[in-house]
């Protein structure tokens, strides 16, 4: 499997370097190829153009993503801790790698329309996550009951999401991580059986 050579690895790496660095359409192949240490032919080896490298990346960014958060709410209690450590993963994630935060919270949402659709494809697991914790905060009733998920899921990721980007428009100005307690205080306070 191709996801599993060394030199995949390499590419999807120095793919995030580059774009952050110069923009994804200022991103040649040939400039991915030479930051990842390989000739341009070796990355038609793995991709198949550079739309292919990026939605390459947020796949493979994303599962690790995912993966890591997984690991972190399963060691909790429940929903509200859950959260918490939903809300510090996603935080934590990108402050350790700011390179990959440029890309995923600034390029990607400036790819073409069937980028986007397959990008918000592999979104959706990270949205069910969300969705599995307000459920189960309805059913631990620490949630209210009659919660709209759709709105809810789309008030946490938003509020997450918009607090990277502005981390990411004021170039880590703050310490992204200590915004972990306010934001989740904020949303459970709106979400919170009384």
């Amino acid at each position: 499997m191709k996801r599993q050579k060394p030199k995949y690895k390499q590419i999807i790496d120095a793919a995030v370097r580059v774009i952050a660095e110069n923009g994804y359409h200022s991103s040649q192949v040939a400039k991915i190829a030479k930051e990842a240490g390989v000739a341009d032919g070796t990355i038609y080896l793995y991709f198949k153009n550079k739309e292919d490298i990026l939605v390459s990346v947020f796949k493979e960014k994303m599962g690790q993503f995912i993966d890591r958060i997984q690991k972190k709410i399963e060691q909790q209690a429940n929903a509200s801790d859950k959260l918490y450590a939903m809300i510090k993963t996603h935080f934590e994630q990108l402050s350790e790698d700011y390179q990959l935060a440029v890309v995923a919270q600034l390029e990607l949402r400036q790819s073409k329309k069937d980028l986007r659709l397959q990008i918000n494809q592999v979104l959706k697991q990270y949205l069910n996550i969300i969705d599995q914790i307000i459920e189960e905060g309805k059913t631990e009733h620490l949630f209210k009951k009659d919660l709209s998920l759709p709105l809810v899921r789309q008030m946490i990721f938003g509020t997450l999401d918009e607090t990277v980007t502005t981390w990411v428009m004021q170039e880590r100005s703050y310490d992204l991580l200590k915004l972990t307690d306010d934001v989740h205080q904020l949303i459970v306070h709106g979400i919170r059986q009384p």
